[in-house]
């Protein structure tokens, strides 16, 4: 008996193939270049199973961008304690969950659609906010620490965009604890030290 071709049947795996699909999709194209046939055929469904479990793009894009459970459910205890290196344990941290493919996926076809797209952007300012500003200002204890957080953060939005969004050289490819090391300086001053 020969292999069965053509699309895929709908059952258990196909919400997350349909899911699979669509991140990376997104991911490498962003919100708008991205449409529910594309992510059907590069499925392997048919469009309106695409449909079906989803109902619209917009809908489909959330499922998609959802990260992984707990990734930031221990934050405050990995970066909490002695503030002198408080710049190099959050430049690591950052780093390290864009450096996971589980996060980084769903991290780029968030920054690519953001500007595109406002389901995208709310998400964005989500993450910044939730898994960011709120968390590190509670392990700081300074004047002024929301606006330090939010500046640290706009530190890290920015090496996220040019290092695994748009792959400015030679920042794209520099190794991660470098790159860990060059922030470092400029996060912990945005923290704890003079503003101006």
């Amino acid at each position: 008996m020969s292999p069965r071709t053509g699309r895929r049947p709908a059952g258990s795996d196909t919400r997350d193939v349909i899911l699979a699909t669509a991140r990376a999709a997104f991911a490498s194209a962003g919100y708008q270049a991205t449409s529910l046939r594309g992510i059907a055929r590069a499925a392997g469904v048919d469009p309106a199973l695409v449909s079906h479990y989803f109902h619209s793009k917009d809908r489909l894009f959330a499922g998609a961008m959802r990260l992984p459970e707990g990734l930031f459910d221990n934050v405050v205890s990995m970066i909490a304690g002695e503030t002198p290196d408080l710049g190099q344990r959050v430049a690591h941290l950052f780093l390290s969950v864009w450096e996971e493919p589980a996060s980084r996926e769903p991290l780029l076809a968030i920054f690519r659609s953001a500007v595109s797209n406002d389901q995208a952007a709310a998400t964005l300012r989500g993450f910044v906010t939730d898994a960011l500003v709120d968390r590190l200002a509670a392990t700081v204890n300074v004047p002024d620490r929301s606006l330090r957080v939010t500046l640290a953060g706009s530190q890290l939005v920015g090496v996220a965009m040019l290092r695994y969004v748009i792959h400015v050289e030679p920042l794209a490819s520099a190794d991660g604890g470098t790159v860990a090391a060059w922030l470092a300086p400029t996060l912990q001053r945005y923290l704890t030290g003079p503003l101006l």
